[in-house]
Formats: C-alpha cells, sequence, structure tokens
C-alpha cells in the first residue's frame, strides 16, 4: 500500500510539473495560429521565455521570434503580469505565482522542414519556429493540444507520443522540438518491418496523385536502406513517419528527425513529383542513422539560441548524399545507367571548384552557418570559396567505397560498423573516431592514407584507376573550348549571372558578375544561343574581342579560351568481365 501511495504521489507530482501548450488556427486563412502555454509550479519569481534562433537539422539562426506578437503573460488566477524585453528572442515574466500562462500570434506561412505554415490546406509545423519554451525548464514533460480544424478534416500527424484526440505528449523540451507535426486531410499508408511500422503521411491536392506506385517504391527504398545498416534503429514507440507535403504553396525541402521526417515541395505526385520527390525520401531515411543516431559530438547538445557548427558534416549530410541515389539505383527506382549518369554534376561541380584550394571537407562542414538556408544581404563570393558538404562529402563516398572495394571491402559494412559502435549505442563520435574506425576495418595505412589526403586536405583521389575497377570510364573534353561564365539574357545582351570561377577564361580577362556581354567579335550577343553556336565555332586558344558595358560605361577586353574541364563519368560497354562483376556487385540489390 506504501509503494502504491509513493508511487500514484510521484505520479500526481511529474504530472502537476508538465508543461502544456495549446494551438489553434481560426484564423489560418491569414496564416496566423494562436499558441497558449501554460508553466506550472514555477518556483522563481522570474521566468524568462524565449524563440529558438535555430532547430534540428539546421545549422544557421534563423531568428522565429520575428512572426510572434501579441504576446501576453498572466498568472494562476488570470492576472496580466508583468513583462520585460533584454533581447529581441525572449520575454521576461516577473512577479509570478508559481503558475505562469502566455498567448501569443503566430504568423507561419512557409512550408518546408524549417519553418511553420498555417493556411485552409493544412497546418505544418516545425516546432521551433511555432513554441515558446523556458530553457530552465528543459527537462519537464510536455502535453500539446492541437484544436485540428474539423471543419476542414484535418487529422494530426507526428511523431509525438499519442495520449488521446488530438493531445499528444514529449519527454522532454528536445523531443519536443525535434517532433514536426503536419495538420490537414492527409492520406496513410504503412507497412510492419520486424515488428515496427513505417507510416507514410501524404498531404497532396491532386486527386489524380498515384499514391500506391509511390509507396511501392518508398517501400524498396526503407529496406534497401536497412540491409546497409543490417537492421532499423529501434524508434522510440516502435514507428517511424514520413510527413510528405507535395502542395504548390509549400516551399522545396527535407528535414530529418528521430522518428520522422519532412518532405515538401511544390511538385505533387501527378505534377513531376513521382520522380523529383523520391531523392529526398531517400536522403531523409537514411539519416534515421545517420546524423539522428550515428550522431557528432560536436552538434551534442543541440543548442537552440545560437548556430550550430560541426566537423563532419561531410560525413552525416556527404555520405548520406552519396547513398541517396545509389539506393534509387538498388531499390529498382532508376537505372544503372541513369545512376551512373547522375554522378556527373556533383562530380564536375566539386572537382572543378576554385574553392579546392582554401578548404578541405571538414573546414567546408564549419561553413553551415552561413549557407544551411542561411540568408545575406551582402554579395558573397561562394562560387570561388564553397563547396557544398553534401556534394563533396558525397564524391568522398564514392571514392571511399570503390577504393574499398578494391580491398574486397565496401563501405556497406564501414558504415554498419559506424552503426553497431556508434549509433545503436548512441554514443557521439569525432572525425578522429571516423578514422579510427576505418583503420580497424581497412587498416591503419589505408585509413591514414585516405584522410590525410582527402580529408584532412583536399586532394582528389585517383577516379580514373577507381571508375576502371568498376567498368566506368573517366574522361574530359579537353577539346572543347571553354568561356567560363554563366549568363542570363536580358534584351541589350548577355548578363554574366555569377561571380566568374578563379582561374577561369573570363575570370582571367577581368569579366565580373554583373557585365553586359553586347558583342563577342562583332557578333551581337542576343541570346545563350547565339553565344553557343559562336563558341562551337572557335578552338582552344582562340582570343575573343569581347564588348561589354558596367555600370552603364562600355569596356572592351580580351578573353583566350582554354580546354573545357568538364569531366564525363559512363557505363563503359568495353570493360573487362571482372571489372563488370565488381559493377554488378556494387549497384546490386541487397
Amino acid at each position: 500500500m506504501k509503494l502504491w501511495i509513493a508511487f500514484l504521489f510521484l505520479s500526481l507530482s511529474l504530472q502537476a510539473q508538465t508543461n502544456s501548450y495549446t494551438i489553434s488556427f481560426d484564423n489560418a486563412v491569414h496564416h496566423e495560429a494562436i499558441v497558449k502555454a501554460t508553466f506550472p509550479e514555477v518556483k522563481s519569481k522570474t521566468l524568462r521565455v524565449q524563440m529558438s534562433r535555430s532547430s534540428p537539422g539546421r545549422y544557421a539562426i534563423h531568428e522565429f521570434a520575428k512572426n510572434v506578437y501579441g504576446f501576453k503573460a498572466t498568472n494562476g488566477a488570470g492576472e496580466p503580469l508583468e513583462v520585460k524585453r533584454d533581447d529581441p528572442y525572449s520575454w521576461i515574466i516577473t512577479n509570478t505565482d508559481g503558475t505562469i500562462n502566455v498567448e501569443y500570434i503566430l504568423f507561419a506561412n512557409r512550408g518546408g522542414g524549417t519553418y511553420s505554415q498555417v493556411d485552409l490546406t493544412h497546418a505544418h509545423l516545425n516546432i521551433p519556429a511555432t513554441f515558446m519554451y523556458a530553457e530552465t525548464l528543459q527537462e519537464r514533460p510536455i502535453e500539446i493540444t492541437f484544436d485540428a480544424r474539423k471543419d476542414l478534416n484535418w487529422k494530426v500527424a507526428t511523431q509525438l507520443k499519442h495520449k488521446e484526440d488530438n493531445t499528444f505528449s514529449a519527454p522532454n523540451l528536445y523531443y519536443f522540438m525535434d517532433s514536426p507535426t503536419e495538420i490537414s486531410d492527409y492520406q496513410e499508408r504503412e507497412f510492419q518491418v520486424d515488428g515496427q511500422t513505417v507510416k507514410f503521411v501524404l498531404h497532396d491536392p491532386n486527386p489524380d496523385s498515384d499514391f500506391d506506385t509511390y509507396w511501392e517504391r518508398i517501400q524498396a527504398i526503407v529496406l534497401q536502406e536497412k540491409a546497409v545498416f543490417g537492421e532499423l534503429p529501434t524508434y522510440d514507440f516502435g514507428e517511424y513517419t514520413f510527413l510528405a507535403c507535395y502542395a504548390p504553396n509549400v516551399s522545396g525541402d527535407g528535414m530529418e528527425h528521430r522518428n520522422s521526417t519532412i518532405l515538401t515541395d511544390t511538385e505533387t505526385l501527378a505534377e513531376g513529383g513521382m520522380e523529383w520527390n523520391i531523392g529526398t525520401v531517400s536522403h531523409e531515411f537514411f539519416h534515421s542513422w545517420n546524423v539522428e543516431r550515428i550522431r557528432p559530438a560536436d552538434l551534442e547538445p543541440f543548442q537552440f539560441d545560437q548556430a550550430n557548427m560541426s566537423n563532419s558534416l561531410w560525413f552525416a549530410e556527404g555520405f548520406t548524399s552519396y547513398y541517396t541515389n545509389l539506393i534509387l539505383e538498388r531499390a529498382g527506382v532508376i537505372s544503372a545507367e541513369d545512376y551512373v549518369k547522375g554522378l556527373n554534376g556533383t562530380f564536375n561541380y566539386v572537382w572543378n571548384s576554385p574553392a579546392l584550394q582554401y578548404f578541405n571537407p571538414i573546414e567546408m562542414s564549419n561553413q553551415a552557418p552561413f549557407v544551411d538556408a542561411a540568408t545575406s544581404v551582402d554579395p558573397v563570393n561562394r562560387e570561388n570559396m564553397f563547396i557544398s558538404y553534401y556534394s563533396y562529402g558525397s564524391v568522398l563516398g564514392l571514392a571511399l567505397d570503390l577504393s574499398l572495394r578494391e580491398k574486397d571491402l565496401n563501405l556497406d559494412d564501414f558504415m554498419q560498423l559506424m552503426w553497431k559502435r556508434f549509433g545503436k549505442t548512441e554514443v557521439a563520435y569525432t572525425v578522429e573516431n571516423i578514422e579510427a574506425t576505418l583503420a580497424d576495418y581497412a587498416g591503419a595505412e589505408f585509413a591514414q592514407d585516405f584522410f590525410g589526403k582527402y580529408i584532412y586536405k583536399s586532394n582528389m583521389p585517383d577516379y580514373k584507376n577507381l571508375f576502371e575497377q568498376v567498368g566506368l570510364q573517366l574522361n574530359r573534353a579537353t577539346a572543347k573550348p571553354y568561356f567560363g561564365a554563366s549568363f542570363s539574357e536580358t534584351s541589350n545582351g548577355l548578363e554574366i549571372s555569377r561571380n566568374t570561377f578563379k582561374g577561369s577564361p573570363a575570370y582571367q580577362a577581368d569579366l565580373d558578375k554583373g557585365d553586359l556581354i553586347t558583342s563577342i567579335d562583332g557578333i551581337a550577343m542576343t541570346s545563350n544561343d547565339a553565344f553557343k553556336e559562336l563558341l562551337s565555332n572557335k578552338n582552344i586558344d582562340d582570343v575573343l574581342q569581347v564588348t561589354f558595358e558596367r555600370f552603364g560605361e562600355e569596356h572592351k577586353t580580351k578573353v583566350r579560351l582554354t580546354a573545357d574541364p568538364t569531366f564525363t563519368i559512363a557505363i563503359d560497354n568495353n570493360a573487362k568481365k571482372e571489372a563488370v562483376k565488381a559493377r554488378e556487385a556494387w549497384l546490386a540489390k541487397k
């Protein structure tokens, strides 16, 4: 009896110390939500509540407080409390009586992985962009009630633990913040994998969407990614949920979370989304192992009030990107030919970038707070100083996989070892841990060589040899002339639309972004087609007479054409049997 009484007392105590939220959407037509929160049993006379400045899965500052207004605070008796401000993100509530109620209006109109959107089609909620929190109470459990619009047939989909009706719970603040929620008249599919449920929630306004076909492809992706690691993660409530909004009013995005992921795109399934959106599914689900549980130590604990930086995004995001299309090929979603063809864009972007002289993959990862959905009003020079850690890590993942296969090893087994050491155990890793694990798997000399050349430095692996081992060809269009500028068409000529690459003919000729090229060799540049036709009749080392305008003044310069640096990767139809066999093993369904 005493034990039961003690348990009851503990349960009541925990319930009394639960922070609770409600959110309603009566003014959804104008993208507003009303948020209310109650913080009980506050021991201090002052409580700071704040909006997050960052979000799980993001590394930059986003300043969610800018969309909050109409803030009010009252005590347990409903009486107004004094509120002070000492920064743009926080509200300091004083003279409390132990219970603090807050209420505010949230404007939300960007449907994606980072922000929230409220309109008459749905309430799409990224939790840090929606709800205030009290940092001093972050270990408390949380209860949230979503007042879903019954007149719009809205239902609630989330990784939060369901309690009753539209009320859900989270064990603490971090789990709450990591739990995106889709509220709409959505469709749903699910299947069982090793005793766990994988669900797909689809908000797609197009009645012609072929959800069943899409769902079949997703199931194949899930099983192929499981095969890489040998097992699914143990999801907290035995469920993993894809939250997909394919609708014209959202923005294209994908964002991983512990037991769910956000998928958004303007393309509905019937309007091209069947093909275009499935890659995001592959990428984000892979994150349920790599980044959510195989977790970089420098992202722990995640900081909601500042930018988050990691040395390991080339691995966390980049290796995930390597597997994105590889999994699609193994799952039968794309052909081997299309997979190989798809390597070209990323490969050329990375290995023809001037940025290789400035930053290695670790240092590129450190750039995330400046590029990860971040915005800047001042012009930046990313064309010459930055390579996406997604892309950089992807081509290094490719190189590591093919290098291991030369030793009768493979990246799948290495990722599985990383999973067993750091993911399944949820022990956060460092860059040094990755190298040490590779040393244990493939030998110390191999690991030291790979990291020394390609991770701690920015050298290029010997892809020509690596590709030959799996029956691929790597060539360069060395006979094709290269100018080195991107153009947008105007009524007066071709405007250089991006910073010219360092070392390119255009850069060497002092041409820059914004310059308006009016003629080349006396021929008016009226369109991109006109430029392409002119270039097709030129040779390497030809010197072009270029007339351009800058700040309204006419200038002339000379551009000496060089060889096109573009690589071409293709299947070698004359490859040796051993190479064909190696390629088939690499690309085979698991």
